[in-house]
């Protein structure tokens, strides 16, 4: 009896920890055509998301691309979550592009997801592209040191990375505290999030890539 009422502390727990569910989105519940269905999701498309060949296969998103490309492909929120915690994505990679390699300035990847927040925004550091917000962004590197924070080629001031694993071929399960790891980098209290989105970038690599997506789950404070 005393084993049944410490594993439900347990669980009661956990349930606890992550705080309270605000959006989900589970691929595994998904059929038919993958773009159909995402845009009734509310995804958007961006930069050369024509070329990801989006499918919907065991039960989760597969993405692929045989190209030299950087898509991105999201979801802008109506209204903003409020009160963020952390964010739990269940998610991988079958293929990884080959001569990604972050260290030494190819910042590419096989799938890395993208959390915009706030509404103040910031200087890309180079003419013509466009200011953003704040924003956190994980990401799944073959090379990488799982742990580290890196900094992209833009928005210096106001995004950061993380990789989160270097596993292939097996569902990867993160769980990433958004408001522990903004308020470590910005020194600030988290704004809402406003939008999410997942990447692919095979640009200056050869190969192509192969991720996939399974679910995506953010969790109040």
């Amino acid at each position: 009896m005393k084993k049944v009422i410490f594993l439900l502390l347990l669980v009661s727990g956990a349930i606890f920890a992550e705080g309270k569910v605000l959006y989900t989105l589970d691929f595994s519940k998904a059929s038919g055509d993958a773009v159909s269905w995402m845009k009734q999701k509310g995804f958007q498309f961006l930069l050369d998301s024509k070329d990801l060949n989006f499918k919907i296969k065991n039960g989760r998103l597969e993405i692929d691309t045989q190209k030299s490309v950087a898509g991105l492909f999201g979801v802008r929120l109506s209204k903003p979550l409020q009160n963020i915690g952390s964010v739990r994505i269940e998610w991988g990679v079958s293929k990884f592009p080959k001569g990604s390699n972050w260290a030494k300035g190819n910042n590419r990847l096989a799938i890395g997801a993208i959390f915009s927040l706030g509404t103040k925004k910031f200087r890309s550091g180079i003419p013509f592209v466009k200011p953003a917000p704040y924003f956190l962004a994980p990401f799944i590197g073959q090379k990488e040191s799982v742990g580290k924070t890196y900094l992209g080629k833009l928005y210096k001031e106001a995004g950061r990375y993380y990789c989160v694993s270097n596993t292939q071929n097996k569902l990867v399960v993160t769980n990433f505290n958004i408001n522990a790891k903004f308020k470590k980098e910005f020194k600030k209290e988290l704004p809402p999030l406003s939008a999410f989105a997942f990447q692919m970038n095979t640009e200056n690599t050869t190969g192509g890539a192969k991720a996939f997506i399974k679910k995506i789950i953010f969790y109040s404070k």
